[in-house]
């Protein structure tokens, strides 16, 4: 187990620009147990309290970059407060709990909790959970940065169209000679086709 707790620590500090985390529990004997575990596996700053409402004010003014939340805590139970956070900070949330159920299971995943933990704690269950994590909000930053630059590729695409098809139809050019008329546009000018495209757009205004 200590190993594992090397290794692990070892992709905290190297392979992450992880922190800071945000640990939520109403026993405080939980909360100081999960800080030194932590602590241990390389987080710089552990962030602590003892209701969800607290949970929720010192995400949004701490910024932290992992939250670990229990499921039932008073003022706002874990998923409502990890559904208040992720509204304005898209960082991973793991949840602990004494029992897993069905609705609560439901709950989470609308909520985008990265996973559950049971209670009682242990090491070799937290740390891999937070290495998942870390790496599954990896992937998913990257897949809608991959979407992004779709939708991006896409709308210039449509207004490359239209100022093509505006040439077209005002210059009397083929389809072809069009676009060429945009590419040549845009080398003169040294600016992209989509600025060009803008352009042939707004002056048509």
């Amino acid at each position: 187990m200590f190993d594992a707790l090397i290794v692990i620590s070892d992709c905290i500090r190297e392979g992450n620009d992880m922190r800071s985390i945000l640990i939520c529990d109403d026993e405080p004997v939980v909360r100081m147990s999960l800080k030194a575990m932590l602590l241990d596996a390389g987080f710089d700053e552990v962030l602590e309290c003892g209701d969800g409402k607290s949970a929720v004010e010192m995400a949004l003014a701490g910024f932290p970059d992992m939250a670990i939340l229990d499921v039932a805590m008073p003022k706002l139970d874990g998923i409502s407060a990890a559904t208040e956070i992720r509204k304005k900070l898209k960082i991973p949330i793991l949840l602990l709990t004494n029992c897993y159920d069905v609705r609560t299971a439901k709950r989470a995943a609308e909520s985008g909790i990265a996973a559950f933990l049971t209670k009682p704690l242990r090491e070799q269950d937290l740390l891999p959970a937070i290495e998942i994590a870390m790496a599954h909000a990896d992937e998913v930053d990257g897949l809608k940065e991959k979407i992004d630059d779709l939708r991006e590729v896409i709308e210039n695409r449509k207004i490359i169209e239209r100022a093509k098809g505006m040439l077209m139809e005002t210059e009397r050019l083929s389809e072809a000679d069009a676009y060429r008329t945009l590419q040549k546009m845009a080398m003169d000018k040294r600016k992209t086709l989509r600025q060009v495209a803008d352009s042939i757009l707004k002056s048509a205004k």
